[in-house]
């Protein structure tokens, strides 16, 4: 019978680590922090970027001074500590942690970023930094971005949430001064409202505008969260552990 008893209790932790719903991303997280794949996507969405930059300023007749738009988080600050903090923490996100977590300036540039932004620099194009980090993370993000000599890192070209997930305004605000020649970010969103709107399909809307992939709108890979998951869910104030059997059910299997 003591056999039997040392068993079970042998199987405790496997059991409560399996229900536990931050362990989802594990894989995901450590993907980002180790694979050479991850870096080598990363490079080879800046090396795209680069190509079609000197395509765009070759083709360019605006009269407004040149830019280009990246988003932050996943695009050119690499926050997988956080989330790894996070899942050891047992949570998937939270609010506070995440403030502690910017105002470490500890975020490590995303491969590839520094370089291509430094580039578009070069050619007198700018970068704004188009965020939805909240306002209280303002001071912080930017001494993060400065700590790594990101160009026009400053006031006037750093932007972040003020109430609205929508990067929409935003951009378009930038569009009455400058000449946007390319977009950088991690979820389909920092490019274009219409892959987000409501009712829309975002599959078909990649493919209706597939020709602006490696372009004008460069992706850079995330596998850790992003607003591709928000669909996945029904109803309103689920549990984490709502969300992970929401997401068990689908995976597509045979």
């Amino acid at each position: 019978m003591k056999k039997y008893i040392l068993i079970m209790l042998s199987l405790v932790p496997f059991f409560t680590q399996a229900q536990n719903p931050a362990r989802d991303y594990t894989n995901a997280v450590l993907w980002q922090q180790t694979s050479g794949e991850y870096r080598a996507l990363c490079f080879q969405a800046y090396n795209f970027a680069r190509l079609s930059l000197k395509e765009a300023v070759w083709a360019d007749t605006s009269r407004k001074p040149n830019c280009v738009i990246v988003d932050i988080d996943e695009t050119v600050l690499d926050n997988s500590a956080f989330q790894g903090h996070e899942i050891k923490k047992g949570l998937s996100y939270n609010p506070a942690d995440w403030t502690t977590w910017t105002n470490l300036v500890q975020a490590d540039t995303v491969p590839g970023a520094l370089a291509f932004l430094k580039f578009a620099a070069s050619k007198n194009i700018e970068t704004f930094y188009l965020s939805n980090r909240d306002e209280k993370d303002y001071t912080a993000t930017l001494k993060n971005l400065q700590k790594f000599g990101f160009p026009y890192a400053d006031d006037a070209h750093l932007l972040v949430s003020k109430g609205t997930s929508n990067k929409e305004p935003r951009r378009q605000k930038i569009a009455e001064t400058h000449n946007i020649l390319m977009l950088c970010g991690d979820n389909l969103s920092d490019f274009s409202n219409i892959f987000y709107r409501e009712n829309k399909n975002t599959n078909e809307q990649v493919n209706l505008n597939q020709a602006l992939f490696g372009v004008k709108f460069i992706v850079l890979p995330n596998p850790m969260y992003g607003d591709w998951e928000k669909p996945l869910y029904q109803g309103e104030k689920l549990s984490d552990q709502d969300k992970a059997k929401q997401r068990l059910e689908r995976l597509k299997s045979y």
